[in-house]
């Protein structure tokens, strides 16, 4: 069977719990070699490890809190000493905390900006140090949002901090693409994890609401990290080795598409 990463080493920011955790687990299906997480909790980590190792892969669990540029950098500087080599950055940590315009602190916009946007700007910049020097064809896929067009008006700062990082993919791209360093953003859409459920109940939403939400989705359901696991895979390989600067939209809506 061809594993499309086979071989490869990557580190997965957010790999620790909900989408990266999935992620990280279907790149060691697909061959990946060695694989860096890092998330706050180190129960977690070690569980999310031993499953990643499960399927094959070397697996190095590095704590870190992404509100801080020195352990980004250290998370970076843990798999150049650990891996020589890094062939690929997956930044899917991130934080959604709920919030308008008019009740919106400035700690929080300040929170939501260092964690969804300065934290992948410090990352990439780490990881393309080690790439460039190790003469590496990278590849970085960042995770975005479908609030990166606008948003929702109660998640103002996560929408405005999301159109930060499609606007730093795009540059990216752009700035790395005569080194064959490959950027691209995923703008994901709704997606079931067990801290989504935990919003909406603390929302208010009764404990069936993901029966009634799938109930009014074209295609019968959220999505799930594996769905995003699949794509996110194709980017970090070579299959996709001749696309950059791109932001796909993860969803079952159209933007710019009304009923």
């Amino acid at each position: 069977m061809n594993r499309i990463l086979a071989g490869k080493t990557l580190v997965i920011t957010g790999g620790t719990q909900g989408l990266g955790r999935g992620v990280a687990q279907h790149c060691a299906r697909e061959g990946a070699a060695r694989i860096l997480i890092t998330g706050r909790s180190e129960q977690r980590g070690l569980e999310a490890r031993a499953e990643v190792e499960k399927l094959g892969a070397s697996c190095l669990f590095v704590p870190g809190d992404l509100r801080y540029d020195e352990d980004c950098r250290h998370i970076v500087r843990e798999a150049e000493k650990h891996f020589g080599v890094i062939d690929g950055l997956m930044n899917a940590a991130g934080l959604a905390t709920r919030g308008g315009l008019e009740d919106t602190s400035v700690e929080k916009w300040d929170l939501l900006m260092n964690v969804n946007a300065r934290a992948p700007f410090i990352l990439s910049q780490e990881v393309v140090r080690v790439m460039k020097m190790n003469g590496t064809s990278g590849r970085i896929v960042n995770m975005i949002s479908d609030n990166a067009h606008g948003g929702q008006s109660f998640l103002t700062a996560y929408a405005a901090s999301k159109g930060a990082l499609a606007t730093l993919t795009k540059n990216m791209a752009h700035t790395l693409r005569w080194d064959r360093i490959r950027v691209n953003g995923i703008n994901l859409g709704w997606m079931y994890t067990p801290t989504e459920h935990q919003t909406q109940l603390n929302d208010g939403q009764p404990e069936n609401w993901l029966e009634k939400a799938e109930q009014q989705k074209p295609f019968g359901r959220l999505l799930r990290p594996q769905d995003i696991a699949y794509l996110t895979a194709y980017l970090l390989s070579d299959q996709s080795e001749m696309m950059t600067g791109a932001l796909i939209d993860f969803d079952q809506k159209i933007i710019g598409c009304y009923p």
